[in-house]
């Protein structure tokens, strides 16, 4: 959400948080949430876990009715059919749609939505409550830095405690630099658990060409690329902030562009882009992906003809007899992630 500014001043830092700021050493806050991420046990947070093999390719597949009146109802291992570049696999690892996630909420807080904190609070608590017992959750804001107020935490109470100390940000939008962090640093930690990524923006970074300010240091292609390799599910739900874009000084060009650009996130991933008109949609649109991730399975298979080549290899996902349902997950992976994770 880029807006025209001047240089904005400095903020104290917020204390008693993990992520008070990140404008001091970035390897410090990296440490500090590696810590912190490892407390939820202490706090009685639940320990369910869905381990996979090394060798397995792991997909996250969302499965939706064509009759949103008609919820999916539970599907068995065997009514997936998997093809990887026109082969049919074997599914040798099946976890059922109510498995428990880590659910990542980034909310972007730069632009029009910063004088708006009231709703953004009101749509994130929603959000919590949206969310099973089981499934733990952390808060991330950005502007043009980092802010995490709450760490992966089943513990409600902490939650919501968090969400009434999210703060009026000053700052441009570094929205490729902000969900990089996100699945680098804190859905890479979580080995032992599904995650998803819900992200609240309009996806206009200040590095779009004619918008104002310095932007991310991360390039998008990069950034789509770790999109493709994350285990993550990435829900990108688009805030319109466009009819605000004359005030800004933004150009209409880069809003089309930053829809590309969710989108193309959102099909690397294996998902949509939501849409929320206005702050006030959020809190229904956050209800409609906390149903769609309950229809999320976990499936892995052993490719048939293994290459660890590097090369780029397709995936496909069918439902057998299920003609009133979809399925999604991403379009493919490279075989090199198998063995040696993100490329160089």
């Amino acid at each position: 959400m880029a807006i025209m500014q001047t240089e904005p001043a400095k903020r104290p830092c917020r204390t008693g948080l993990i992520g008070s700021c990140l404008r001091g050493s970035l390897l410090a806050f990296v440490f500090l949430f590696f810590v912190a991420a490892r407390c939820p046990a202490q706090n009685g947070d639940p320990t369910e876990t869905i381990k996979i093999d090394s060798d397995l390719v792991d997909l996250q597949v969302s499965v939706l009715s064509h009759d949103p009146t008609k919820p999916a109802a539970p599907l068995r291992q065997e009514d997936f059919l998997i093809s990887e570049d026109g082969t049919p696999q074997e599914i040798t690892f099946f976890a059922a749609a109510d498995a428990p996630f880590d659910l990542v909420l980034l909310l972007d807080l730069s632009g029009s939505t910063s004088n708006k904190l009231k709703l953004i609070r009101q749509s994130s608590r929603k959000f919590v409550e949206a969310a099973r017992p089981a499934d733990r959750i952390a808060i991330v804001s950005f502007t043009d830095v980092v802010e995490v107020y709450s760490p992966l935490t089943s513990n409600r109470t902490d939650l919501f405690k968090a969400i009434k100390e999210i703060e009026k940000p000053e700052g441009g939008t570094n929205f490729w630099d902000a969900l990089k962090f996100v699945l680098d640093v804190i859905v890479r930690r979580q080995t032992n658990r599904r995650c998803a990524v819900v992200v609240m923006t309009d996806g206009v970074d200040n590095a779009l060409p004619d918008v104002y300010g310095d932007g991310s240091r991360t390039p998008f292609a990069e950034l789509l690329n770790i999109a493709r390799h994350s285990d993550a599910v990435i829900y990108p739900v688009y805030l319109d902030t466009e009819p605000e874009a004359v005030k800004h000084q933004t150009p209409a060009a880069a809003y089309v562009l930053a829809r590309e650009q969710l989108a193309q996130i959102a099909d690397a991933s294996g998902t949509v882009v939501y849409r929320a008109n206005k702050l006030a949609d959020l809190e229904s649109v956050y209800e409609r992906i906390i149903r769609d991730l309950g229809t999320v399975y976990s499936i892995g298979y052993q490719p048939k003809k293994s290459s660890r080549d590097g090369k780029w290899h397709d995936l496909s996902v069918r439902l057998a007899n299920h003609p009133e349902l979809s399925a999604r997950t991403k379009s493919g992976y490279f075989a090199k992630a198998l063995v040696t994770g993100f490329p160089n």
